[in-house]
């Protein structure tokens, strides 16, 4: 077994990023790299969140490949093992750059009829497996994303957004998940968090855990949160994180 160094190998701890290791788009604190080390000394732990691998260097450090079992960008499409690099997928491969085009001109028409507080650049970023749009745009300040995340609770910005996508491309087998506080995912149905399971199936855990803090219907965390191979658990912040892997694996013991 490749983790046979572990108190129980059968148990894999995967969490999200943004909201559960982190604060959202920030780097990860010394006491969540802490308990994760001590996590590692007893179960197998991996990470799955939407970003690419270097927005998830930039929050959890430069030594994430070694610091984690699994590390899944892109929900999984992007996948490495004890820091080797598995099998990848393409979004754009997938839909096919006719379909691809008529999707971003009709983001970029829609986004420039709406009225926000502001805007800043980045409003379409295209990724392996997914494209993210935000309508404020990824180059946000912190106190930019904490505004509109704020204006967007009452306007349902985002929300409207995906209600127009959905009846626009209903054909094209799209998915449409809310996350973090300025942006959405756009991938093929089926490439929610869920695809990164199929990297672990070969190692026969018993227990899959699975932390986030988008658990809702229509957030990012969803999907695997309520997958019947996942053990679920909702936070709501880092500290949330902590607590609960200290109830649960007695890490303070």
């Amino acid at each position: 077994m490749s983790f046979a160094d572990r108190e129980d190998p059968s148990t894999l701890v995967l969490f999200d990023v943004d909201g559960t290791l982190t604060p959202a788009r920030l780097s990860v604190s010394d006491e969540m790299l802490k308990t994760l080390a001590e996590l590692r000394k007893k179960v197998v732990i991996g990470f799955v969140g939407g970003s690419d691998l270097a927005k998830q260097v930039e929050q959890l450090g430069p030594n994430v490949l070694e610091n984690f079992d699994y590390c899944f960008s892109e929900n999984g499409l992007t996948a490495y093992k004890l820091g080797k690099k598995m099998a990848s997928q393409s979004f754009i491969g997938w839909l096919g750059e006719e379909k691809y085009n008529k999707l971003v001109k009709f983001v970029l028409r829609y986004l420039s009829d709406i009225d926000i507080p502001v805007r800043t650049g980045t409003f379409i970023e295209f990724r392996n497996g997914m494209v993210n749009i935000s309508p404020v745009g990824r180059n946000a300040s912190t106190q930019q994303r904490n505004d509109f995340e704020a204006y967007d609770k009452t306007h349902h910005v985002r929300e409207k957004l995906v209600d127009a996508l959905r009846e626009e491309f209903k054909d094209y087998g799209l998915t449409y998940s809310i996350g973090g506080q300025i942006s959405f995912d756009v991938f093929p149905t089926g490439w929610d968090k869920t695809y990164c399971l199929q990297h672990v199936e070969g190692e026969h855990f018993k227990t899959i855990h699975f932390f986030g803090d988008k658990t809702y219907k229509g957030g990012n965390d969803y999907e695997i949160y309520n997958d019947s191979r996942i053990t679920g658990h909702a936070v709501n912040s880092p500290a949330d994180t902590i607590r609960i892997l200290d109830e649960i694996f007695h890490l303070n013991q």
